[in-house]
């Protein structure tokens, strides 16, 4: 198992930057996929951005060119670095980690971190 701890969101200005933080419990160079997942008001919860232990990624298409995942394995610490801001990127953005083992995969959720990207 592990937890995830998100941070750094917060209120910002259309076009500005944030950088979110999901601090995992264990090393994630193990951990199968991890990434970022963000629900809006009214919304659905839908994948950001994921990435591999093999260092792959994927974006949503609504992201793709102003959002970058990375990790730092020696932090057990994945990024989600967000530019260019819109409000519709306005949500509580969750940590996800997919972890394989016992021939089933399971997922484990950070408690979010709201991001506001203000009018």
């Amino acid at each position: 198992q592990v937890q995830l701890v998100e941070s750094g969101g917060g209120l910002v200005q259309p076009g500005g930057s944030l950088r979110l933080s999901c601090a995992a419990s264990r090393s994630i160079f193990s951990i199968y996929a991890m990434g970022w997942y963000r629900q809006a008001p009214g919304k659905q919860r839908d994948m950001v951005a994921i990435i591999t232990s093999g260092s792959r990624t994927n974006y949503a298409d609504s992201v793709k060119g102003r959002f970058t995942i990375s990790r730092d394995n020696a932090q057990n610490t994945v990024y989600l670095q967000m530019n260019s801001l819109k409000p519709e990127d306005t949500a509580v953005y969750y940590c996800n980690a997919v972890l394989s083992g016992s021939g089933t995969f399971s997922n484990y959720w950070g408690q979010g971190t709201q991001v506001t990207v203000s009018s």
